[in-house]
């Protein structure tokens, strides 16, 4: 999912990596779109009554960081076969690498906030802390946005001076990328400076993301059970509520859970970009992103009632 570590100098030739390639970019228009339908039918609501609530807006926030990194991540990936033979660090891909670092902390910092958003609200524990917690977080929500745009920024600019001086280097002592040379600078690069920022940038909110996770679904889990206990089975609308609650944080999870693990692998070297195992992992976890906003519109409220109003209209019904 990530699209940040395409090492350019090789073409895709296989006929199922090219299948797979074809399979991917379709599971991306699947992702973009979602995204920017959940991105349109709560940005409209909220500019045109002037309200929304705060879990809605860290959702459309969500819904568009995730539509911006997926159209730079296909714009890459294009660039890519387009152009495979292109310079690593060309002004172009270190333009779209820009972004991409942006747009990817973006993400991963509005899914921790959803994260947390989610375990005060939800979560049921008689703790005092989560008590007070349920009173300010709300107000707490410009603050939340103006951190990760800080953070985003702080980051994005780090990773932006060690693409820039790789760049550099390669034209002062006028390096080829398939110069050894060049490799082994750009390889002492990444090792040393690139990777151990990225798994600061990425661990960091992933660790708070997993504990809200485990919370959340510990408190919900519970409240399942008390359920069905006094109730007659899965039918019950409190059962019912519980389970897609429960369906849509593990789809959640899943998809973060893919996402971090790409980001990792890809800059560990586990997969060689542009190989045949590069572009199956790629798929899966695309796979993930293309569900998730399909069950995001079925389990958000203020979503199924779009769609409902949306079918209504075509059918011709008011």
């Amino acid at each position: 999912m990530n699209g940040d570590h395409m090492v350019l100098g090789s073409s895709v030739t296989d006929k199922k990596a090219i299948i797979l390639v074809t399979i991917l970019l379709l599971l991306r228009l699947v992702a973009i779109a979602g995204n920017g339908f959940i991105t349109a039918a709560l940005g409209v609501e909220w500019v045109l009554r002037r309200m929304l609530l705060p879990c809605d807006k860290l959702l459309v926030s969500l819904g568009a960081s995730h539509f911006c990194l997926q159209s730079v991540v296909m714009g890459k990936t294009i660039y890519v076969f387009l152009y495979p033979m292109a310079f690593p660090y060309n002004p172009v891909l270190q333009f779209l690498a820009f972004q991409w670092d942006f747009l990817n902390a973006a993400t991963l910092w509005f899914s921790t906030w959803l994260s947390v958003f989610y375990c005060v609200k939800i979560a049921t524990f008689t703790h005092p802390v989560f008590f007070w917690l349920k009173h300010k977080l709300s107000g707490w929500l410009p603050w939340m946005v103006f951190s990760y745009v800080g953070l985003s920024s702080f980051t994005t600019i780090l990773f932006f001076i060690g693409n820039h001086r790789m760049y550099q280097n390669y034209l002062k002592n006028h390096l080829q990328p398939w110069n050894v040379t060049g490799n082994s600078i750009r390889s002492y690069c990444e090792k040393f400076y690139l990777f151990p920022l990225k798994m600061i940038t990425w661990t960091m909110p992933t660790a708070v993301f997993f504990i809200c996770m485990i919370l959340l679904i510990t408190s919900l889990g519970r409240h399942m059970k008390k359920a069905l206990l006094t109730t007659s089975g899965f039918r019950e609308p409190s059962v019912q509520a519980h389970i897609k609650a429960l369906l849509a944080l593990l789809s959640f999870a899943m998809l973060f859970i893919s996402y971090f693990l790409s980001l990792v692998f890809s800059a560990a070297g586990i997969f060689p970009p542009l190989d045949f195992k590069f572009w199956v992992w790629e798929s899966v976890i695309y796979l993930c992103a293309a569900v998730h906003p399909i069950i995001l519109l079925f389990s958000n409220c203020r979503l199924r009632a779009v769609l409902k109003s949306r079918r209504s209209s075509r059918c011709g019904t008011p």
